[in-house]
């Protein structure tokens, strides 16, 4: 798994300009079983992949805080938001709340997330490929793709599966 997250960036790279393809096609004509279909690859790809040996996504990008997620966290550490803010988030240039550095500061050294059961909701759903509409963030899935093994796994299935 290290060598394969050590050669994503580079993979993902030489798929772009395919993957942009790919999901320009999509949108233009999206197959009625899209949803469904992302929703199989998606659980056929974690039933084999755990995020512990890998914990790429936490090492190297970080998520967007929306103000539900800063209520839920801040209240776990007993503290009020803005204290939860001026301790572990900025605000970036799209006018949102990210960690003020990465590696996330929750993560711990096995791979572990020491805020799971009130972690974002942008991590809850990471990498993104069972959505609804999935089409609509092809830009964030080839984005994606170079940081999650199991979202470049994904795109590459789902475009041998949709000709």
């Amino acid at each position: 798994m290290k060598d394969f997250i050590e050669q994503l960036p580079n993979l993902a790279k030489d798929k772009q300009q395919e993957n942009k393809k790919f999901f320009s096609k999509l949108k233009k004509k999206t197959p009625k079983h899209l949803d469904s279909l992302m929703v199989e690859l998606h659980e056929e790809e974690f039933s084999r992949t755990d995020c512990l040996d890998c914990a790429n996504c936490c090492k190297t990008t970080g998520p967007l805080f929306t103000n539900k997620d800063i209520e839920r966290i801040s209240k776990k550490f007993k503290q009020k938001p803005q204290q939860f803010i001026d301790q572990y988030l900025r605000i970036d240039e799209d006018n949102d709340y990210v960690l003020q550095s990465v590696p996330c500061t929750f993560l711990d050294a096995e791979n572990h997330c020491l805020i799971y059961d009130v972690r974002p909701k942008a991590c809850a759903e990471f990498p993104h490929t069972d959505r609804k509409k999935f089409q609509q963030i092809s830009n964030l899935t080839i984005k994606n793709v170079g940081i999650c093994p199991a979202a470049y796994n994904i795109v590459e299935e789902m475009k041998k599966r949709i000709k």
